[in-house]
């Protein structure tokens, strides 16, 4: 039997695999598709990683998941977190409250001051003479922050699972998991290779999480869109660099945010929450014409030189909650179980934490980290047992 079996091999899934085979833990995975694929939301070379957020528990949360992926380097050899700092760029004239996009730059800044946070409040006059790529109006406001940066999810999910092997994890790839259910204090994974059993499981399935969990009487409202992101081969390469760009949030009539040139010979560009509806099993790849071209007149106007003919642009899917919050919380009657869901397109830089936190709260029973935002009976949610 073994100690802990993990639903879901993706960022959040590869990390808690990680964190309880390393805690000498014995410890089986299982994923429904190949390791590193591209169905979900933990896929592509680039994800922006920053210590600003606009609400004083987020960057708490991102305080902890530096500290995480410094772990997981050290402990691997490899780099995984490319610092370039970052910018958050306010239009107040265009910015559009009504969104999901709802914190205000004055709300990253109080989080900022709040907590000690080094950063900056910068003019666009000082922004153009420090980043002269940037053609701005005149009133934008903007923060700077030099702890962000770029966590290259395609290598973390891959270094997740070298580690998690290095320590005895099995992982099995093609296995649909059918059910997950407390087992007396134990718990029961049905699977399409037979039934497991376990003394804790952690359920990490992305926008399978709804329907996975309903089965266990949990109802979980998660909107999944499908996002997508797109490549530019701009041909002033040395002026995107990591060295000499920012990641950035653009935060006016559209939710904007930008990487320099990693991965690719190219820069990228992403819309937050753009994206239609859909079902992760019936999903399209195929790109939205219309983003690329609402993405391209952007820069044009905004950052001219950025743009080039596009390379490639990726689709991907994000899992909403109602109050933009993440699920992170072991179930009402099954303490046993654990689930990590949702994240609205901004969980990636706190994936291995995220584990870390779900092999916690399974195994020890309390996280090191104030999780009550993120429980699953909280007003905004419908999650209950029935």
């Amino acid at each position: 039997m073994h100690d802990v079996i993990v639903i879901g091999l993706g960022g959040v899934g590869s990390a808690a695999a990680y964190w309880a085979a390393a805690r000498g833990l014995h410890v089986l995975g299982l994923e429904r598709f190949e390791l590193g694929h591209t169905r979900g939301s933990s896929q592509d070379h680039s994800r922006v990683i920053r210590l600003a957020h606009d609400r004083e528990v987020y960057a708490r949360l991102a305080e902890d998941a530096f500290s995480a992926w410094r772990h997981v380097e050290e402990a691997s050899g490899l780099p995984l977190v490319t610092h370039t700092g970052g910018l958050i760029i306010e239009h107040p004239d265009e910015r559009d409250t009504s969104t999901a996009v709802t914190g205000g730059l004055d709300d990253y800044l109080a989080v900022a001051a709040s907590l000690g946070h080094a950063h900056e409040s910068l003019s666009a006059e000082q922004v153009m003479d420090r980043w002269p790529q940037f053609r701005l109006d005149g009133d934008e406001r903007a923060m700077f922050t030099p702890d962000a940066g770029i966590v290259d999810a395609r290598q973390a999910n891959a270094t997740h699972v070298a580690l998690a092997r290095a320590h005895g994890a099995e992982l099995r790839t093609g296995v649909r998991v059918l059910d997950v259910r407390a087992d007396g204090d134990g718990v029961e994974v049905e699977t399409t290779d037979g039934v497991h059993h376990a003394g804790r499981a952690i359920v990490t399935t992305g926008a399978w999480t709804s329907g996975l969990l309903a089965r266990a009487g949990i109802e979980i409202d998660l909107t999944v869109t499908l996002e997508q992101v797109t490549y530019f081969a701009t041909p002033y390469v040395s002026e995107f660099t990591p060295s000499r760009f920012p990641v950035f949030l653009w935060r006016g009539e559209h939710a904007f945010y930008g990487f320099p040139v990693y991965g690719e010979v190219a820069t990228k560009l992403g819309q937050h929450l753009a994206g239609p509806l859909t079902d992760p099993d019936e999903r399209s790849f195929d790109p939205d014409p219309v983003r690329e071209e609402r993405y391209r007149g952007f820069l044009e106007r905004r950052l001219p030189r950025f743009v080039g003919p596009v390379l490639e642009t990726k689709t991907c899917l994000y899992s909403c909650t109602p109050d933009d919050d993440f699920v992170l919380d072991t179930l009402p009657d099954a303490p046993q179980i654990a689930v990590s869901a949702g994240g609205n397109g901004q969980a990636y830089k706190h994936v291995s934490h995220l584990g870390r936190l779900l092999v916690e709260m399974t195994v020890d029973g309390k996280a090191s980290f104030d999780t009550t935002p993120f429980s699953l009976q909280r007003p905004a949610l419908s999650g209950r047992a029935h």
